[in-house]
């Protein structure tokens, strides 16, 4: 099969024939229909994620058709459209079993503890326990840029930030994952305030449902804007990005007893940010992570998709070959995209 490979951190990537993969007893392989580029990809070709063992093929935002099942695989055959959350369960280690796959002991991320789905085909273990089915009014693209950031905004918004209608929600960085979130809030009936340093952003962040935007590059105070937007600070923020700045001033501006959520990455020399304890202990402020979702959470997030509430193909803004995925990849972090970009062409 055709698949982008760097053999070295930091270094460009290629496209080279590698061999098939083969399913493992509980797993599947997967025929790629389409894959999300993803900041977390980025992450990994820096070599900020010790997982990653060279050479080796990114990419964990995907959808496809099932072409080859283990023989312990009860649930699924060849031919059926499915997705996966990033974050794979092995379904027996305590956090698994107490229903927690999203921080799984023996967690398997495609695209990270092994090769992911820069490729033609990609193998998927726990396939019981970690595959969603994709419904026929779903296209493959869509459902590939919900697997890493839109389910983990959901699941920041909905189950870690329990967020509820009227509430204000501020959501710092408007990349994928912030687009996602915003568009999450406002589906069930919160007030966004969207705050980047891009003024593109900031418009399809209104578009797609923030009822106000604050650049972070013309406001010398981000803080202070969101408390005097939010009449005293917001409920629920979000770092959608993950940088020392977005961090602290997503803590900053929360009101009293308000929930801080970390959705982008800290990785790098960001990985130990500045906090603001003094806020946390005075206002009893909540700051939580949000890693990924379960599988079994993905039926409520489609059932909304379905019915029109959530619209996740708008976020989708360019679909490229895996040829013009190399070059995308490795220029992630100068943020001169907007939307999500997903690879739909492999030959």
């Amino acid at each position: 099969m055709r698949a982008a490979i760097y053999e070295q951190f930091q270094q460009p990537l290629s496209i080279q024939q590698v061999p098939d993969p083969t399913p493992d007893p509980n797993g599947v392989v997967l025929k790629v229909m389409a894959t999300g580029l993803c900041r977390s990809d980025w992450h990994g070709w820096m070599g900020h994620d010790s997982d990653i063992r060279l050479p080796h093929v990114p990419g964990h935002e995907l959808a496809g058709v099932i072409v080859a099942v283990g023989r312990n695989v009860r649930q699924w055959v060849a031919g059926d459209r499915v997705t996966l959350p990033f974050v794979c369960g092995c379904g027996s280690c305590p956090q698994c079993v107490s229903g927690n796959h999203q921080v799984c002991d023996h967690q398997f991320q495609p695209g990270f503890t092994h090769w992911g789905s820069f490729a033609e085909y990609v193998a998927i273990h726990y396939a019981d326990v970690n595959l969603v089915c994709i419904p026929d009014s779903i296209e493959f693209s869509t459902a590939a840029s919900l697997g890493c950031r839109f389910v983990t905004s959901f699941r920041a918004v909905v189950d870690q930030g329990k967020t509820s209608a009227g509430q204000w929600v501020a959501v710092h960085g408007c990349g994928g994952v912030g687009l996602s979130a915003i568009m999450i809030a406002n589906a069930i009936g919160a007030r966004v305030v969207a705050i980047d340093i891009s003024e593109e952003k900031l418009a399809l962040a209104r578009q797609l449902g923030a009822a106000a935007v604050v650049n972070a590059q013309v406001h010398a105070d981000v803080v202070a804007a969101v408390k005097d937007i939010t009449g005293g600070g917001a409920h629920v923020s979000l770092d959608a990005l993950g940088s020392l700045s977005t961090c602290f001033n997503s803590i900053a501006n929360l009101r009293k007893r308000g929930k801080h959520i970390q959705v982008g990455l800290m990785l790098g020399d960001q990985n130990h940010p500045p906090v603001p304890m003094d806020k946390v202990i005075a206002n009893e402020l909540e700051i939580l992570g949000s890693h990924g979702i379960q599988a079994y959470r993905y039926p409520a997030l489609i059932d909304m998709i379905e019915a029109g509430k959530l619209h996740p193909e708008l976020l989708v803004q360019k679909k490229v070959s895996l040829q013009e995925s190399l070059d995308l990849l490795v220029n992630m972090d100068s943020f001169n995209t907007t939307g999500v970009t997903v690879i739909t062409k492999f030959d």
